[in-house]
């Protein structure tokens, strides 16, 4: 699903040159469930912007469903990111004067979806994550919590094959993160969706199957849960 060889990314701050990322490898599998994991400035959020292809490496390649992202054009990397990629970010990203629906609404709006199919996957979408009720209230209308699954259901309306996650639990509380982290692992269950994040809260390692740790822009660690029976 998603591959990165020889990952280097260098940002230039005035006249000193400071490496981000320094030669990441790792692949990761069709319907995992992986946090990346570190401190901050250990390059992992500069990592998922790069699989997103929202930022391009300095060095070394992305292959996402086999394809090298590197070797494509801007406007291929956008159909990529419309079609295949969904975002979840730690401020919710939600345009405060449009409706959850509306939210929701705009992947499809871009992917030119036929009407009758965009209002029904819409208001499915908000009825799986909860918020069959909420359609039609605002951002400011709705808790933190509300918000992230207006914005975990935006990410996931089109099925895309990957959606990534940066510091989804960062404005939660404990209660209401474990309760997000929780509907993700239900979503990513029944759709079959690789969820990637990017996170220094245990809270999300603890609810991942996979934790890919990074320090000082370099894979230092890489665990998988065993499973237990079924």
């Amino acid at each position: 699903m998603v591959e990165t060889i020889d990952l280097h990314k260098n940002y230039k701050i005035g006249k000193v040159l400071y490496p981000a990322l320094r030669g990441v490898n790792m692949k990761i599998e069709d319907g995992e469930f992986t946090a990346i994991a570190g401190p901050s400035g250990s390059g992992k959020t500069t990592l998922l912007n790069i699989i997103g292809c929202l930022d391009v490496p300095t060095k070394g390649d992305v292959l996402i469903n086999g394809t090298n992202t590197s070797q494509l054009t801007s406007k291929e990397k956008s159909s990529l990111r419309r079609n295949e990629i969904g975002f979840v970010f730690q401020t919710f990203n939600l345009i405060p004067v449009l409706t959850a629906y509306e939210n929701v609404e705009i992947p499809l709006i871009l992917l030119d979806t036929e009407p009758d199919r965009k209002r029904e996957t819409i208001k499915s979408i908000l009825e799986e994550v909860g918020l069959g009720e909420f359609i039609n209230r605002r951002p400011n209308e709705m808790s933190g919590g509300q918000q992230q699954r207006v914005a975990i259901a935006r990410a996931l309306v089109k099925n895309p094959s990957i959606v990534l996650a940066d510091e989804p639990t960062a404005n939660l509380d404990s209660t209401t993160a474990k309760e997000i982290l929780g509907l993700m692992q239900e979503l990513n269950k029944k759709h079959k969706t690789t969820f990637i994040f990017s996170t220094h809260d245990q809270l999300v390692m603890d609810f991942s199957r996979r934790t890919i740790s990074l320090r000082d822009g370099k894979v230092v660690e890489d665990k998988t849960k065993k499973r237990g029976p079924g």
